[in-house]
């Protein structure tokens, strides 16, 4: 979940726009509706709902984040240019990302969301509904998190941040500028969730990545990284440049 790059396709900035738009506009419908079901008897019920579904989008960035990481290369078909490419120029140019204005920053995964919100209309809600109500809630926060890891990646790389977002990455409720800095640093394959960062210590504990990683790795055959193992391997086959002597 990165902002395009500037050699990925994106799109259309229409697209994107309306993409922004509906995303809004189908979080207030689905607001409303959770303020209806809301009641005292299943107010913790839902509390607890979104807050799953806000550590659940950190989950999802950090999956998204290390599948793209991690497997596939820039040439494989669909996936290469628009998937894999923006991941592999992120680590490349970090500040890439600081370039992009709000539309193209989140155009992308408001469209991703925008399905996932208008399927969660159709779910019932009120009080005489309450897990129906509980999965309402979860799906809101889960995209809501979504549409902001962009954003907050963002500003986790950005020189300087409005005074109300560096309050909130102080206190880690959003990604911060030094939890990620971890990512970025060699071997480059630790702290994927980029959400809040609330999920990259619990996961690094349990070695998810890597075990996940074994397990595909003895399933497939394929190694992690590929690509990147294969660029080292040709830089290290190549011949020495030659030097003009002096005499």
């Amino acid at each position: 979940m990165t902002a395009p790059s500037a050699s990925a396709p994106r799109p259309s900035q229409w697209q994107e726009k309306l993409g922004v738009v509906l995303f809004f506009l189908l979080c207030a419908l689905l607001t409303r509706r959770v303020g209806l079901a809301m009641g005292a008897q299943t107010f913790w019920v839902l509390g607890v709902s979104g807050v799953l579904g806000f550590v659940t989008s950190d989950l999802v960035s950090g999956l998204v984040h290390w599948l793209f990481d991690t497997w596939f290369s820039r040439t494989t078909p669909v996936l290469g240019k628009t998937f894999v490419t923006p991941f592999r120029v992120h680590h490349e140019d970090p500040l890439d990302i600081t370039r992009h204005g709000f539309i193209a920053t989140n155009g992308h995964n408001c469209l991703v969301s925008v399905p996932v919100l208008g399927l969660a209309l159709l779910l019932p809600s009120g009080p005489e509904a309450p897990l129906a109500s509980a999965a309402l809630i979860f799906v809101l926060t889960l995209c809501l998190g979504v549409f902001g890891t962009n954003q907050f990646h963002k500003w986790a790389h950005s020189a300087s941040t409005p005074p109300g977002v560096a309050w909130l990455q102080a206190r880690g409720l959003i990604l911060g500028r030094e939890h990620h800095d971890v990512h970025h640093t060699e071997p480059y394959t630790r702290h994927y969730c980029i959400t809040t960062g609330w999920l990259n210590r619990p996961l690094a504990a349990l070695d998810f990545f890597r075990r996940l990683e074994h397990l595909i790795t003895a399933l497939t055959g394929q190694r992690p990284r590929e690509e990147a193992l294969h660029a080292v391997s040709t830089e290290q086959q190549a011949p020495p440049v030659p030097t003009l002597a002096t005499p």
